[in-house]
């Protein structure tokens, strides 16, 4: 291997220590904005939003890296493969912390209100299985594992099941203005949930592509299911 070839896989291996490193930052934000959700603690809240910096600025970072060497060398077509993954999943992580962000800020919002516990106990249950799926994600990435990659969609299903009955228990506190304030912006939160989810299933399809040179869908974004059929009927 000539010393240009060498230098460009150490750059590349750089390039997905950093991702993963990403990676574990997003998962932490995600973990202490449940953490603050859970205990109503807007202290930690607040350490999250604070904490995006550093994300976003490896994010750039890593994304700037992975342009110049699209720019500077010539990869075959499994470095190219790697190149591609690692720039998507690098948004997709940071799209996560995005979204951890969010849910910290809506709890800060949410601060004084009257919470209703079933809905607090199903955010949190949402809440550990997408920083689980994360986790998956970014496991498969390491160890090339396409088996693992492929679980993703099935671990997602019950987050989507848990998203779409928020809504019900949220109405329930429609008499209680205060109650249904709060959750209301629980909802939201549990949106930004079912979006890490999404997100962890969209790494794992990069994994995929990483692995194999194909890239598919792990599901069908062109025929979306209606996610409160309910609403879409008329009493008689």
């Amino acid at each position: 291997m000539g010393e240009a070839r060498r230098r460009f896989h150490e750059q590349l291996r750089g390039l997905e220590d950093d991702v993963q490193r990403i990676g574990a930052q997003a998962q932490q934000l995600l973990a202490t904005a449940l953490q603050g959700l859970s205990g109503g603690d807007i202290g930690i809240c607040e350490e999250v939003v604070k904490g995006d910096d550093a994300v976003d600025e490896l994010y750039l970072e890593v994304e700037q890296r992975i342009l110049q060497l699209f720019a500077l060398q010539t990869p075959v077509a499994s470095d190219l493969r790697l190149l591609t993954g690692l720039l998507h999943i690098n948004l997709h992580l940071e799209r996560i912390a995005d979204q951890a962000v969010n849910l910290a800020k809506i709890t800060c919002l949410a601060d004084g209100l009257p919470r209703n516990l079933e809905v607090l106990r199903r955010l949190e249950e949402m809440g550990a299985r997408v920083v689980g799926m994360v986790d998956i994600a970014m496991q498969a990435l390491a160890r090339r594992d396409l088996e693992l990659a492929l679980t993703l969609p099935e671990l997602d299903d019950p987050v989507d099941e848990l998203n779409r009955g928020m809504l019900k228990h949220v109405m329930v506190a429609a008499h209680n203005s205060p109650v249904l304030e709060w959750g209301i912006r629980m909802y939201v939160v549990s949106r930004q949930l079912e979006r890490v989810g999404d997100n962890a299933v969209d790494i794992g399809e990069q994994v995929a592509f990483v692995i194999s040179g194909r890239f598919q869908e792990f599901t069908d974004a062109s025929h979306p299911e209606v996610e409160h059929p309910e609403l879409l009927t008329t009493g008689t």
